[in-house]
């Protein structure tokens, strides 16, 4: 929906970014500037700035940039008119809401006040007749009454329509019930419950919000488990089972499951910061949210093959970011003289919670699980063998930045392969050498194209003239730094810019000073789309001084004019006339040529 421009200014101005951006990142001042790390992508070193003269935030990493506006977007994964309305309610403004901005809120929340109706009549009907089924399946897991409560646990009845029929007698619509993914319809057109005869999950998100359902069988029917589809309140990427409790844990990491039971019993044990992704494979929203609340993660699923390599891709995904990550694998279970695998829940079931906190506290850094999973791939009694093993193994050791990390590790490998300790650490120097040739040359490739880096992201905006571009960026960066100089840019009009986009920027500064009303970066961001965004933040985090600001500004109009009189001399010419005129010229030269000779 469209907000009154007026509404959104005033919004901005009264939401001060640092105090925002403080509130989900740990920032540190340097200089006019703040930094910490960026909540966007994963990294090790704060690369992310948030300029309070500006009222922006800059990744110099993953160039993500905005103001108040934008940096709610990304890390509440709102759509416009939402981030506008949680900033509202966060600085105490009330929002003007049009039509459709009206009926979109009103469908949000309904959607929210049916899953928490839902959500209550699931947990009522276990300590009713029709749920007992699903009772005595929670008594038979050990899960205790009080934690049922804590998570919310419920019971789905084995009927086509019990829910839509509680539900619609509470005034919910068939239309309400299909956009919360609660009932599905069939060819036929008719509706029925999507959930029937299962133990219930609630999906509460960090804001206290029902925002999707889980459903587990009771026997091994199939299939196992079902969830809530995609809605317009829930998407399976953002989110993180048991995430709502989790959040006010005291311990000083989180344990990555695999599945909600396992979360559950964990709390139950007491180890209230498990969390699940919905799903094995953990995804970039997810971790930013779990970075908000801690910075190492314990990943803990289950010791099968399927387990093993969802951890491996975990791990990878996880390699560059700023987590400490550690590998909890528990040990199999010996069952009836065979050994078996377990889970979360059969561990603490039998060996009980001290054991488990004995084996969380030994948990294996990830080199130590990526190492253990590289060695068990290798026969290394075979010669052939042991040396593809210390070909693998040395790329891995190489990949780390730490030489006394590389030794260690090094050392390790040769013990584990039966090889000499030198052998193995010229091996890993080897292998790191072509590493950092691979690096020197991917540099080397990116600073002979320097002038491809200084183009906009976004191939939408590219620039046609670099030269120009620049100097368009600098007249930006000083009316916004000084707008009084506008006057100064009275001989400089917005199609004399090479650029669409930094033309239409100007225009609106123009605009805004002959106006009487100054706009700030913070403003002119918030009439930008998305990549326009991230691209701008990015333009005015270049340094620009205000000292020589009179100069500079002469020199940006000379060069932009000049490029601007150029382009329209090229526009104006007659290529068929030129061509002609060229080929008379050929001719006339090679006739003077011939009575020379």
């Amino acid at each position: 929906m469209a907000f009154p421009q007026r509404f959104l200014d005033e919004l901005i101005d009264r939401s001060d970014i640092v105090d925002l951006v403080s509130s989900y990142v740990a920032l540190t001042k340097k200089g006019g500037n703040y930094f910490g790390l960026c909540p966007f992508h994963n990294e090790k070193t704060g690369s992310f700035s948030v300029a309070p003269d500006k009222q922006i935030f800059y990744c110099f990493g993953c160039h993500k940039g905005g103001g108040a506006l934008q940096f709610v977007m990304e890390i509440e994964n709102l759509a416009f008119p939402d981030a506008v309305r949680f900033l509202a309610k966060r600085a105490n403004m009330e929002v003007p809401e049009d039509d459709t901005g009206r009926e979109e809120s009103r469908r949000r929340q309904r959607v929210l006040a049916l899953n928490r109706d839902a959500a209550r009549w699931f947990y009522q009907n276990l300590s009713r007749p029709e749920g007992a089924a699903v009772a005595a399946y929670l008594e038979k897991r050990k899960i205790t009454p009080k934690t049922a409560t804590n998570f919310g646990l419920g019971a789905s009845l084995d009927s086509w329509d019990a829910l839509l029929a509680a539900m619609t007698e509470k005034g919910y619509t068939k239309t309400d019930l299909l956009a919360a993914g609660l009932v599905v319809s069939n060819q036929k057109g008719r509706v029925y419950d999507k959930f029937r005869n299962r133990l219930m999950f609630p999906v509460i998100d960090v804001r206290g919000d029902v925002v999707a359902f889980g459903g587990r069988v009771l026997d091994k029917s199939e299939p196992k488990y079902m969830n809530t589809t995609e809605t317009i309140v829930y998407s399976k990427r953002r989110n993180l089972y048991g995430i709502n409790l989790a959040k006010k844990t005291k311990r000083p990491n989180f344990i990555l499951c695999e599945g909600n039971i396992d979360v559950i019993t964990l709390h139950q044990a007491g180890f209230d910061n498990a969390v699940a992704s919905m799903g094995t494979a953990l995804t970039t929203e997810q971790t930013k949210i779990l970075s908000r609340y801690t910075k190492e993660l314990v990943l803990c699923f289950d010791n099968d093959t399927a387990g093993q390599m969802a951890t491996q891709k975990n791990i990878e995904m996880l390699k560059d970011s700023e987590f400490a990550v550690r590998v909890l694998q528990l040990p199999r279970r010996l069952s009836e003289g065979e050994y078996v695998k377990q889970d979360v829940d059969d561990f603490i079931k039998f060996q009980g919670a001290a054991a488990f906190e004995a084996v969380l506290n030994g948990s294996a850094n990830q080199m130590d699980f990526r190492m253990d999973a590289v060695a068990a791939k290798y026969d290394l009694s075979d010669p052939e063998q042991k040396i593809a093993y210390g070909g693998e193994i040395s790329q891995l050791i190489a990949s780390l930045s730490n030489a006394v990390e590389r030794e260690i590790y090094a050392g390790r490998a040769a013990e584990t392969a039966g090889i000499s300790r030198t052998a193995m650490i010229t091996e890993v120097e080897r292998a790191r050498g072509k590493q950092r040739g691979r690096e020197r040359r991917t540099l080397q490739r990116e600073n002979l194209n320097a002038a491809a880096l200084r183009q906009p992201r976004d191939r939408t905006i590219r620039y046609g003239d670099l030269r120009s571009a620049m100097a368009e960026e600098g007249v930006i960066r000083l009316l916004l730094l000084d707008g009084a100089l506008s006057d100064q840019c009275r001989r400089l009009e917005p199609e004399d810019f090479s650029s669409g986009f930094l033309g239409r920027m100007y225009r609106l500064l123009r605009e805004a000073w002959d106006g009487g009303h100054p706009m700030t970066a913070a403003a002119l961001l918030a009439r930008c789309t998305a990549e326009e965004t991230s691209h701008l933040s990015g333009v005015l985090q270049k340094p620009e001084a205000s000292a020589y600001a009179d100069k500079a500004l002469e020199d940006y109009i000379q060069i932009i004019l000049r490029s601007a009189e150029k382009r329209r001399g090229e526009q104006a010419e007659d290529p068929l006339q030129a061509a002609v005129e060229k080929f008379r010229a050929d001719k006339k030269k090679k006739g003077n040529g011939g009575k020379r000779q």
